[in-house]
């Protein structure tokens, strides 16, 4: 093997980690020793670099694709990506899932990255197109492969795994112990690092609340005035009630957002970036949402429709209460409804008040920019265009997204209005794009 060009000190100094934890260490460890490596941790526990450091050791400056990563959702492998990019390796990595363009994909494959990550149907799409030179892949991640094959995915994954020919080492991960790995990932006499506890985080206060009748919509809306303008994910069991319980809050004058897998991508994307950046404190899906999304600082988790087993309902308060910040999730119950058995004890319950008081609105709100990488847009440019040609100052300009073919920005809202009418003729690199308020 040629000389790798990675450094872990580089690595934590980039992700502003004074240093890895237990289950990171140990990871470390067993992949030093062994090529098949199941790795089970809790959801929010830092499972990503878990992996990835080991992964990108093994990684050299051959101009071949080395590392195939197969992830059970596109948000998961976006999350994957921003995170190996911010490790700083030298390494190209591209990103490849269904609702993306293909001919970007295939543009981004033409120079062959170290590490591809993907969703199964996608790759095996690559891999029988011939857009994917699989000969010198050595080393393949399952990542919650638990829930890819829940979702279906064992045929995409096992003609995957069935064309490296060259495969020496496997890594599995999951936040659940009970799901039997298939024959096809040929794992042989691998070994478990197990750092499940089974246990809610300490910074996890669970609660429930109930609903007078059977359509829980009034008691949501009343719940979410005396929750206040704090983050906020409502959990519904299917996609219908996600838009039917959104279209109910935004009447009642809540500024929310809805997301579920039925939605095209850059609906998604509105609606996740519009959340992520403060433009909604609100937002309403489906257990989609329980996994892979990177979102910080969400304090409260609802759970609108009761999960559906106790797997659900971890990965759906593992949205919150992460690392070292508290969260609460929160039960609502109908009057025919019992509360699970595997809650225990009984959560308080929160009386609420008889009257309602919406809650203060977002301070900021979303532009949608027509340009992105594959214009060679950055965040610089972006930042630069708003404060010169918009006349706004650092503080009115919030998170920015920069996505292939379009970008995102937190604007503050009452700076908006302003903001559009001055922009309007003006050119962000010398280009003349579409810019107006993301709907």
């Amino acid at each position: 093997m040629a000389e790798t060009i990675f450094s872990i000190e580089n690595t934590l100094s980039n992700l502003q980690i004074d240093e890895l934890n237990e289950m990171q260490q140990a990871s470390l460890e067993a992949n030093k020793t062994s090529n098949a490596v199941i790795l089970l941790a809790d959801t929010g526990s830092g499972k990503t670099l878990a992996f990835l450091l080991p992964l990108t050791q093994l990684l050299d400056k051959r101009p071949v694709t080395q590392a195939l990563i197969i992830v059970p959702s596109r948000e998961l492998a976006l999350q994957i990506e921003q995170v190996f990019k911010k490790m700083g390796t030298g390494f190209k990595i591209t990103c490849c899932y269904g609702g993306h363009k293909r001919e970007t994909e295939e543009n981004n494959l033409l120079q062959a990255p170290a590490l591809i990550v993907g969703t199964p149907g996608r790759l095996a799409d690559h891999i029988r197109r011939g857009n994917i030179t699989t000969t010198h892949i050595e080393t393949l991640v399952l990542d919650e492969f638990d829930k890819s094959l829940e979702q279906g995915f064992d045929e995409e994954m096992s003609f995957i795994i069935s064309s490296l020919p060259a495969l020496k080492k496997r890594i599995l991960t999951s936040a659940t112990e009970a799901v039997e790995v298939p024959d096809f990932v040929g794992l042989q006499n691998p070994v478990k690092i197990n750092f499940l506890t089974g246990e809610k985080s300490a910074a996890l206060a669970v609660q429930m609340v109930w609903s007078d009748g059977r359509d829980k919509s009034e008691t949501l809306f009343k719940l979410i005035c005396h929750l206040g303008n704090r983050s906020t994910i409502v959990f519904c069991n299917q996609r219908e009630f996600v838009e039917q319980v959104n279209a109910f809050l935004k009447d009642k004058g809540i500024v929310s957002v809805f997301y579920h897998g039925a939605m095209e991508q850059r609906d998604r994307d509105v609606a996740l970036c519009k959340f992520r950046n403060g433009s909604s404190n609100v937002l309403v899906t489906t257990d989609l949402a329980a996994r892979g999304l990177d979102i910080p600082n969400i304090r409260y988790i609802v759970h609108f429709q009761l999960p559906t087993s106790q797997d659900s309902f971890t990965h759906r308060n593992g949205r919150t209460a992460r690392m070292d910040a508290s969260g609460t999730a929160i039960l609502m119950l109908a009057p025919h409804e019992h509360l699970p058995e595997y809650i225990t004890p009984e959560p308080a319950t929160i009386d609420l008040p008889p009257t309602a008081e919406l809650p203060q609105k977002p301070v900021w709100t979303t532009f949608f920019i027509g340009a992105g990488k594959k214009d060679k847009v950055n965040k610089v440019d972006i930042v630069g265009f708003f404060t010169n040609k918009g006349q706004l100052k650092k503080e009115d300009i919030g998170l920015i997204e920069v996505k292939d073919f379009f970008s995102f920005v937190a604007i503050r809202k009452s700076k908006a209005s302003h903001t559009l009418h001055t922009i309007k003729e003006e050119k962000i690199k010398n280009k003349k794009v579409k810019i107006d308020i993301a709907k």
